[in-house]
């Protein structure tokens, strides 16, 4: 199968008020482009100075998301272009992500990213340290920054009850954060294996890699 014939197959799946992260890391220019050609302009990328390497040779027009963890240090390499960051896992990074923002002039979308998985190994907020952020004086004080949501990592397994439970506790969340901030309403869940399964349980947004481009290059 092509890119472009597994993009289409894709999107004919997809709901119209879901929206399609391509992810394209590890992934040649090339394959970027050929789901450019195909109408796609939206990609996630997990590494900053790959995402910023692509950023620099594709369109313009190109939708960037970091859907990766974002360490402080390497935020000010993609504040000039990125259009959503995923990962935003603590306090900290909000405020670091806000004051790049200002540096470049920009409002910059995050997605606040909640632990679900049962593996300890994913990033992630607690509902408590969502309640804290949410409630915190010091977040209306940043200008820059514009919550637009949440995102998480369900389990990697097949078992469909265990993949509900967690997609459906990430809605749960989102639905308190729509209440605190009504104009959040970007909930990002499901990938390859389960995104048919995080639409059901309330997905607005899907990360796509495998199914479109095949399976990753690890180098």
């Amino acid at each position: 199968m092509s890119i472009p014939s597994n993009l289409e197959t894709i999107k004919k799946s997809l709901p119209e008020h879901v929206t399609l992260v391509a992810v394209s890391k590890t992934k040649p220019i090339a394959d970027l482009k050929e789901a450019y050609n195909a109408g796609q302009r939206i990609f996630g990328e997990n590494k900053i100075q790959e995402m910023t390497q692509k950023w620099e040779v594709l369109p313009k027009d190109i939708e960037w998301h970091m859907i990766g963890h974002v360490q402080r240090n390497k935020v000010k390499y993609m504040a000039p272009y990125v259009a959503l960051i995923h990962g935003v896992d603590s306090f900290r990074l909000l405020k670091e992500i806000d004051k790049q923002g200002k540096k470049n002039d920009r409002v910059i979308n995050c997605l606040l990213q909640m632990h679900i998985a049962e593996e300890d190994t994913k990033f992630g907020l607690d509902s408590g340290e969502l309640t804290e952020i949410l409630h915190s004086e010091e977040l209306s004080q940043l200008k820059n920054i514009r919550i637009m949501g949440l995102m998480g990592m369900a389990t990697y397994t097949d078992k469909e009850a265990q993949l509900r439970r967690e997609f459906e506790q990430l809605k749960t969340q989102f639905d308190l954060l729509q209440q605190e901030i009504p104009e959040a309403t970007t909930l990002s869940m499901g990938m390859s294996g389960d995104y048919k399964i995080a639409i059901e349980e309330g997905s607005t947004m899907v990360r796509i890699g495998s199914s479109i481009f095949g399976v990753r290059n690890y180098n």
